[in-house]
């Protein structure tokens, strides 16, 4: 399944948990996603999604993440890292801060950055796996 994917698809799987993770704590302060595992779960869940679907673009289309860095891309690796590796020890302080501040500014900038990916695909700048000529 990962060779059918295509550069296109890991922004918009960053997109769509990003998004569902800001939506999870939306009506939430901070003391409620403390006290709240289930919400805490989905939150961590989708942070982990972006994190692999930034490892995807890291590893597979490096030349593409270089090209923009105004996506923190290792960033985003890292935690998915920490939390599926450090998966006793996460500081929900952190994960609250994260949702609360860094996802809303990209989820702001990835349509760019998606749109930037479907450009490539159109023109062969980055085709998929296995397509390069």
């Amino acid at each position: 399944m990962k060779s059918a994917l295509r550069l296109v698809d890991y922004p918009g799987h960053m997109q769509q948990a990003a998004q569902q993770a800001v939506g999870f704590v939306e009506r939430m302060d901070k003391n409620s996603f403390i006290a709240d595992r289930l919400t805490q779960q989905a939150v961590l869940f989708n942070l982990v999604v972006m994190g692999e679907a930034a490892g995807n673009v890291l590893t597979s289309h490096a030349d593409f993440a270089q090209k923009h860095p105004d996506i923190p891309w290792r960033s985003i690796r890292a935690t998915r890292n920490r939390i599926a590796h450090g998966y006793f020890d996460i500081d929900l302080d952190i994960v609250w801060d994260t949702v609360q501040s860094a996802l809303p500014p990209l989820v702001a900038m990835l349509p760019t950055t998606i749109a930037a990916a479907e450009h490539d695909l159109r023109t062969g700048v980055n085709p998929p796996p296995g397509d390069a000529p």
